[in-house]
């Protein structure tokens, strides 16, 4: 359905009391005559994410340019001289040519993996195309079989993770020579060539008195006074290659037995980047045919144009690759994406393997704090699931089992079967995927799946409630599993609600929500912090559990009560919950409170925050938000017409009086001895005690301002913590 405006609504989206229609022409136009090269259009409820589909004008791979120049295949390149072999009779030109396109092949993968074709980065290599022809040439031979199998590497983790569908990443090679004989031989020839030319490092050091080196030491190239530098620029880039593609392999060992020796590989990866950085000034300094030009723009550490590529080749051979028009990454660029793709790897190869769901959820949303990139969130999914596994180890029935503290229960054939059981494990690895994919498509999928734990919740609560009391003709191993129900009932309800929180959340990073929403979204964010709250301090353990189901069923037996009455008897009681954890989700459920009453409060009194728009009323934008929760009932029996009721008649006075944020205050301050070991928590604790004691102030000052009737101008600021903001008062 389309809606008024061009934006896409959803069908269920009732139309508006006041409907009007215009004629938007004048409007598109002078937004045309105003709009520079690069600029779109940002209205105050469209944007990119909440937009179906926008086109960005240039943007090579949304409006893909054509380039007509260039040579018409790889021999007629070959043939004119783009990729002689050798680079130059010159020794020392053929090694600086020969790093240079080392440095330009790493900021072409760099490329690639931030979204553009494989054909017009890596692979706009003629001596990749051709790598047969470079056995004449063995450090560029073996450079180009490294790369090729790294790339391999890389296709076969993302492709397996199944994440690439959404992501700006190309897996497809078609047609491309992505495998050739005697790739897996490339370990043995690395090592030798390392080796050949550690060698001449430390010889060129012992001959660093005379004009030349002897007869009887090879050299990289003829000037003894340079020897040593380009050894050096040779070797870290050598190594760096060598031990990034151990490091992907490592992490594909099963059931993460290779992270130790992989987080080693990382380390020295990071070691090899610095000594590449530092190369930059050497070959600089003694660059020939050096374009000018700024260096940050170059894709070579010495600035150079490298032989040997052409981005058009490929797109004449492989039909469905566009003659378009890219930007390869500078080789600075290339250098900070690395860094930043294997810290991200070192996060992966650092996690302790812990069996508990709750950490692993922990993790997967810390982890993403950094955005990091597809490469890295691909291994990470690897790792958490392998053949259905958890780690490949932990079959997820046994996770759902340590959840309640039942491992005895798991290893019964009923409970292992179970339908619920076996539902809830694939539930599992599905949300364990979803947390691993980046963050528009995350809350997407987050939203659809909370209908399938939904229906599993209400499955769960009619078996416990029918079957609670039929124990006659059964095995014992059902009857345990009969009692386990009610566990199984709390668990999947507390995750439903971290899902729905987790989906609120995400909406803050990714930008859509505007100003004058928050007060609904802090509403819906209060309600559901609450009821997950409840369910955090519910005591899910199959032990206590059992003993309470069977005093409830001995008293009923003796009382003659009705099984909807023992269903409820068997209830959990609240308030055991006093847990480092459930005090902190305490402080957000008194920030979300408080920012829901001061908006709605300064929407009522000073008319501001209001939503004033020809195109989407304030109902509309409710259900555009919070649909798919609306959808999955979470939170039961919540509607538009609530949040109304709770926020129409606050005022500044009452907000004031029923001050949340010192109540959140006080929790906070309480936290901080439980989080003395924890360096990511505690920085959460002072961020939040930024936001309550400014708001705190805030809150103070427009009261007063209310009672000598003074004009404020009054914004809310993202200034400390991502998904809680600051109210910033100043005088018009």
């Amino acid at each position: 359905m389309e809606g008024r405006g061009g934006v896409a609504v959803p069908a269920s989206i009732p139309s508006g009391d006041q409907m009007v229609w215009a004629d938007a022409s004048p409007l598109i136009a002078a937004a045309c005559s105003e709009l520079r090269d690069g600029e779109l259009i940002h209205g105050e409820n469209f944007n990119l994410f909440a937009a179906m589909s926008a086109l960005e004008i240039m943007d090579p791979k949304m409006d893909p340019g054509m380039e007509r120049n260039g040579f018409h295949s790889v021999e007629e390149a070959i043939e004119n001289g783009a990729a002689p072999i050798p680079f130059s009779l010159d020794r020392t030109v053929d090694i600086q040519c020969c790093i240079d396109v080392m440095d330009h092949l790493l900021s072409c993968e760099a490329t690639w993996h931030r979204g553009h074709s494989l054909a017009q980065t890596v692979f706009s290599c003629i001596y990749l195309l051709r790598i047969e022809r470079t056995a004449a040439h063995p450090l560029l031979h073996l450079y180009c079989r490294i790369i090729r199998s790294t790339c391999n590497a890389v296709i076969a983790a993302v492709s397996d993770a199944r994440t690439h569908e959404e992501e700006d990443f190309f897996t497809m090679a078609y047609g491309l020579p992505l495998k050739g004989d005697g790739d897996e031989k490339f370990s043995s020839l690395l090592n030798s060539v390392e080796e050949t030319v550690s060698r001449q490092l430390r010889a060129c050091k012992v001959q660093a008195s005379r004009k030349k080196p002897s007869d009887d030491i090879g050299s990289l190239q003829t000037s003894c006074d340079l020897e040593e530098g380009y050894c050096r620029a040779v070797l870290c880039r050598l190594r760096f290659r060598k031990h990034f593609y151990h490091a992907l392999v490592c992490m594909r060992k099963p059931q993460g037995r290779g992270l130790e020796l992989a987080k080693k590989h990382a380390i020295s990866c990071l070691c090899e980047l610095a000594s590449m950085s530092k190369s930059m000034e050497f070959l600089r300094s003694n660059a020939c045919r050096a374009i000018p030009g700024e260096i940050e723009c170059k894709t070579t550490a010495s600035g150079r144009q490298p032989f040997g590529f052409d981005a058009n080749l490929n797109s004449r051979l492989s039909t469905p690759t566009p003659p378009r028009a890219i930007q390869i990454l500078s080789w600075k660029e290339a250098i900070e994406y690395f860094e930043k793709l294997l810290n991200d790897l070192d996060a992966v190869f650092s996690f302790p393997l812990d069996p508990l769901l709750d950490n692993i959820l922990q993790f997967l949303v810390q982890f993403q704090k950094s955005q990091p990139d597809l490469v890295a969130r691909a291994h990470l999914q690897l790792l958490l699931v392998q053949d259905g596994k958890l780690y490949g180890k932990y079959s997820f029935h046994e996770v759902i089992s340590r959840e309640l503290a039942a491992p005895e229960v798991a290893r019964g054939q009923t409970f292992q079967e179970n339908e619920f059981v076996v539902q809830l494990g694939l539930l599992t690895i599905n949300l364990i995927k979803i947390l691993c994919t980046n963050n528009a498509w995350q809350r997407r999928k987050l939203g659809k799946i909370l209908q399938d734990w939904g229906v599993i919740s209400i499955q769960l609560d009619l078996a416990f409630r029918r079957d609670f009391d039929e124990t006659l003709n059964v095995s014992a191993e059902e009857i345990q599993f009969k009692r386990l129900s009610k566990c199984l009932l709390v668990w999947t309800e507390h995750k439903m609600y971290w899902i729905a929180s987790r989906f609120l959340l995400l909406g803050f990073q990714l930008e859509l929500y505007s100003s004058k929403e928050y007060c609904m979204v802090y509403w819906y964010m209060y309600v559901t912090f609450v009821i997950l709250l409840e369910k955090m301090q519910v005591p899910i353990n199959y032990s206590a559990m059992q003993r309470r189901i069977s005093c409830s069923a001995d008293d009923s037996r003796r009382k003659g009560k009705k099984k909807r009455d023992l269903a409820k008897d068997v209830g959990f009681d609240f308030g055991g919950g006093t847990s480092p954890a459930c005090m902190l989700l305490q402080s957000y459920v008194h920030i979300s409170e408080g920012l829901t009453m001061m908006l709605a409060a300064l929407h009522n009194e000073r008319q501001i925050f209001q939503i004033l728009s020809p195109f989407n009323t304030e109902h509309e934008r409710f259900i555009q938000h919070f649909e798919l929760l609306q959808r999955a009932n979470v939170p039961p029996h919540i509607s538009y017409h609530q949040f109304k009721e709770s926020t129409t008649n606050v005022h500044i006075s009452n907000v004031v009086k029923h001050n949340h944020f010192r109540d959140a205050q006080r929790i906070l301050v309480s936290l901080r001895g439980s989080f003395a070991g924890d360096s990511i928590k505690l920085l959460e604790l002072r961020q939040l005690e930024q936001v309550v004691e400014q708001n705190r102030i805030a809150l103070s000052v427009i009261d007063r301002a209310c009672k000598s009737d003074s004009s404020l101008e009054i914004t809310f600021e993202f200034q400390h913590h991502p998904f809680f903001p600051v109210a910033v008062v100043k005088k018009s």
